[in-house]
């Protein structure tokens, strides 16, 4: 049978892109290595995590937030083997989810490994070693990313006492000590879940920040909070050897500008030094699609590849490697090889990071605009001023607003605090729509909530806050 369109890789935007394909009236196929769509987001990522972040947060309430609100309990029970089964069958759920949208649109799935064999067809191998050859007007990469290890040290993964994100999530008890090798997105979240679950956790960074790339203050604030939260976090520090001479694993890192180096012993090191794009063994090389130096595949302005009615999105092309991204990629691919105007504005894509408090970024960081002359003017607010966090006794962290000094248009948006990853969508919006700090400061927010505090630092930014 011959598609309309084949899509490789069922990920958040490979699902997203064949789900809006069919619905543009597509005869779309889905090609996916796993035997479950949704990719590493919903089998292995995003989703999993954030059912563990969500029960371990309660947990850690249960045992420290409640008693100050006139909540008296016994002290709680840890059942990991129930909190695991609710973190599966979230997971089920949604990739249930994505098969049933499948059938629903009419997509066609073949399990296997998927290879480009040039402009029009895809060969999938199952695993069975059987392989058949399907042919397309149009195919989409979206193979997503996987596990990078350390630079220059030799790492083997046993997802048991060395392990990655997957065996982060899957650990069947408590370690009572962790290293995390990496203090960017995935290492606080899942060092803050075994954090709150009772392991002492030790997070290693190269950089001499967290969150590299996120605005600079806020970092440091989250530092901070995570520091209270018992988490020790050695920053500008090299890991030059992970090994497991016995039970456990020793984990050897010097300071980045020099000095004497240093082990750490610990039950579980969670390797955690970012992603690779997944693009071996496609046949892309011998197809004619051109990569980068660091193994993505190339793209022009509308996604298409050096191969005519090859396109590719997500991890595997140039960008941040967020899943939201990706779908949002996926529908303008989608709409561009239907021959409407798929765009993608990169300049307004939210960041998450979900410890507790969470931390939300959208545009550019002080940092960025320093660097690049920008005039801009700052506003920001702390939640301690906020009646609604002080009801919820939720008042640590801030909003930052950052718009350009002389037209008052929003450029940047920052928050820590509890619930910054919902609040960030309205500066995400306003910024859509070129809207400026006053457009915000001006707009009624509902009384009490946490929201108001980005009104308020929207009000700071181009005059004077209330509430301060």
């Amino acid at each position: 049978m011959a598609y309309d369109l084949i899509v490789i890789g069922s990920g958040p935007g490979g699902y997203v892109c064949a789900i809006k394909a069919a619905q543009l009236g597509m005869k779309v196929a889905v090609v996916e290595k796993r035997s479950t769509y949704g990719g590493t987001c919903l089998n292995v990522g995003c989703i999993p995590s954030k059912a563990l972040l969500h029960a371990s947060e309660m947990y850690h309430h249960a045992q420290h937030g409640l008693d100050a609100l006139g909540v008296e309990v016994a002290s709680p029970k840890l059942n990991l083997e129930k909190m695991m089964a609710h973190k599966d069958a979230t997971v089920k759920s949604n990739v249930d989810g994505v098969a049933f949208l499948f059938k629903k649109n009419k997509i066609d799935g073949f399990q296997g490994t998927g290879k480009v064999l040039g402009q029009g067809k895809v060969s999938v191998t199952n695993d069975k070693g059987e392989e058949q050859v399907l042919e397309a007007k149009n195919v989409v990469i979206a193979t997503g990313s996987d596990v990078a290890g350390i630079p220059g040290v030799e790492v083997e993964f046993d997802e048991k006492v060395i392990i990655s994100s997957t065996g982060g999530l899957e650990l069947e008890k408590v370690p009572a000590s962790m290293v995390v090798v990496g203090g960017g997105v995935i290492g606080l979240e899942l060092g803050s879940v075994w954090a709150r679950l009772g392991a002492k956790v030790t997070v290693v960074e190269f950089l001499d920040t967290i969150l590299g790339g996120m605005d600079g203050e806020v970092a440091k604030q989250l530092h901070r909070m995570l520091t209270k939260q018992g988490i020790d976090i050695k920053l500008g520090a090299k890991v030059t050897a992970v090994s497991k001479p016995g039970s456990g694993a020793k984990v050897t890192f010097e300071p980045v500008k020099g000095g004497e180096s240093t082990t750490i012993d610990a039950d579980v090191v969670l390797i955690a030094t970012g992603r690779k794009p997944c693009t071996e063994g496609l046949g892309l090389a011998k197809a004619g699609v051109v990569m980068d130096a660091r193994g993505r595949v190339e793209i022009d302005h509308h996604f298409q590849t050096s191969v005519a009615g090859v396109y590719a999105i997500g991890d595997v092309v140039r960008g941040p490697m967020l899943a939201h991204k990706a779908e949002d990629e996926g529908v303008a691919v989608a709409e561009i090889i239907a021959g409407q105007a798929g765009h993608v504005n990169y300049d307004v894509i939210p960041g998450v990071v979900y410890t507790q408090p969470e931390v939300a970024s959208i545009g550019k960081t002080e940092e960025e605009l320093k660097a690049a002359g920008v005039a801009y003017k700052v506003g920001k607010f702390p939640f301690t001023a906020n009646g609604r966090a002080r009801a919820m006794l939720q008042t640590d962290g801030f909003v930052k607003i950052l718009a350009d000094k002389e037209t008052d248009r929003v450029l940047g948006g920052h928050i820590v605090g509890f619930g910054a990853g919902e609040m960030i969508h309205e500066i995400a919006v306003l910024m859509e729509f070129g809207g400026s700090s006053e457009d915000l400061g001006r707009t009624c927010h509902g009384h009490p909530t946490m929201s108001e505090a980005v009104k308020e630092a929207a009000l700071a930014t181009f005059f004077k806050p209330i509430h301060m």
